[in-house]
């Protein structure tokens, strides 16, 4: 049985992730920036405040980080897993608009700084674990650019370089971190793509499924990169 803190929202991966891993007996804080949207849910805290807790959580707040590790802490005791589901798209060009400059640095707070800040909270816990896991949902953006989204590609290219450096950081305090990397999830942040219909796209719930079976595996069967495709990727 593991402590996991995911991040995400009420109906996206993360959320089809808590449901997966509670099944199977883990433990799970769930960060969404609303928590009132998951009362009444199957995710209502209400129905398993044992094993299952949620936190308001907004990852371009600094503060946010270390509160939620400290309400998962105050609640659990521990916390030896950490799961970055949270992240925003913008279709930000590499020549923005002036309606557009703020969006750069939207999807730098998101996309990289709000990981970076909730990994730097968690990270005594985790090495406390001896056992810690990380997972961040990277996106195949953040291994490629195949189109014109600038800001978006740039933002994910950074997180797998950070990635890269929770692996080295983490590896002899037997923390071990995968970088996921999917392309179309069938979720609302891809709801107006009109290339690939939803029922083409990876669906949360494997991908859930995916992440869960990952935290099963020794730290020496641990992948760093797991790409997952739903098209083929040239």
């Amino acid at each position: 049985m593991r402590t996991v803190v995911i991040t995400g929202s009420s109906r996206g991966i993360g959320a089809a992730l808590a449901r997966t891993l509670i099944q199977q007996g883990h433990r799970v804080c769930l960060a969404v920036r609303d928590p009132s949207s998951l009362l009444g849910t199957d995710l209502d805290p209400s129905q398993d405040p044992v094993n299952l807790i949620s936190c308001s959580y907004d990852a371009r707040v600094p503060a946010d980080a270390q509160r939620l590790v400290e309400t998962a802490l105050g609640h659990f005791g521990s916390l030896d897993s950490l799961i970055h589901c949270a992240g925003i798209l913008r279709r930000t060009p590499l020549l923005f608009s002036e309606q557009e400059r703020s969006e750069p640095d939207e999807l730098w707070k998101v996309n990289v700084m709000g990981p970076w800040w909730l990994t730097r909270a968690a990270w005594p816990a985790l090495v406390e674990s001896r056992q810690g896991r990380i997972q961040v949902l990277v996106s195949m953006s953040g291994k490629r650019c195949k189109g014109v989204l600038a800001g978006y590609t740039a933002s994910k290219f950074a997180l797998m370089g950070l990635c890269q450096t929770m692996r080295n950081e983490g590896w002899d305090q037997d923390i071990r971190v995968t970088a996921v990397c999917p392309g179309w999830v069938n979720t609302e942040m891809a709801a107006g793509v009109e290339t690939m219909a939803p029922e083409q796209m990876t669906q949360p719930e494997d991908l859930a499924s995916l992440c869960a079976h990952l935290l099963t595996l020794p730290a020496a069967a641990v992948p760093f990169e797991c790409a997952v495709n739903a098209s083929l990727e040239r």
